[in-house]
């Protein structure tokens, strides 16, 4: 069986690699769906689709998963039509998993078996929470697998959360 795994993972967090590994033990072969792929440098959304598909990668190398394989789904802003949408990309699949209530309910309305991840704490992992650390100076590396820190220190993505969020503090 293939499970559809869709989040933005901005950025990838410890939590993510915990459903991933727990996923991985349960079906044969997962498809992890980058949402809103297109965007990036927002405060949303610091990352580029690139940059998560290496932070992914790494993460699932490290610790010996490699039966998966990472697809941009970007966003068409038409919440009636995502789900077909993301079957055009993705053609097969035999379940959805996703944090998002209204992904849930997208695909479910279409007739997909969809479960959510509550195998983890997502207050704790969340990236909303590490991006606010990060503009906070407060810890984060703890968040997020060591092959993630690595990645985000190569690519400045403190300093760049941080410029972005003084463009718009009110959203992260």
């Amino acid at each position: 069986m293939k499970a559809l795994f869709i989040g933005r993972f901005q950025p990838f967090h410890i939590g993510h690699l915990f459903v991933i590994q727990r996923l991985s033990t349960q079906y044969e072969e997962l498809i992890i769906g980058i949402g809103s792929s297109q965007y990036h440098d927002t405060v949303e959304n610091p990352f580029s689709y690139e940059e998560r598909k290496q932070m992914i990668c790494s993460s699932l190398d490290a610790v010996g998963i490699t039966a998966y394989h990472v697809v941009a789904i970007p966003d068409i802003h038409d919440p009636l039509r995502w789900a077909a949408h993301v079957q055009k990309i993705i053609p097969t699949f035999d379940v959805v998993i996703a944090n998002n209530l209204f992904t849930r309910k997208l695909f479910s309305q279409k007739g997909f078996t969809v479960k959510g991840t509550a195998y983890f704490d997502r207050k704790r992992y969340s990236g909303k929470e590490i991006r606010r650390r990060m503009i906070e100076n407060e810890p984060w590396t703890d968040l997020v697998p060591p092959a993630v820190v690595k990645i985000i220190r190569q690519i400045q993505g403190v300093e760049r959360v941080k410029k972005l969020s003084t463009f718009n503090p009110f959203t992260m």
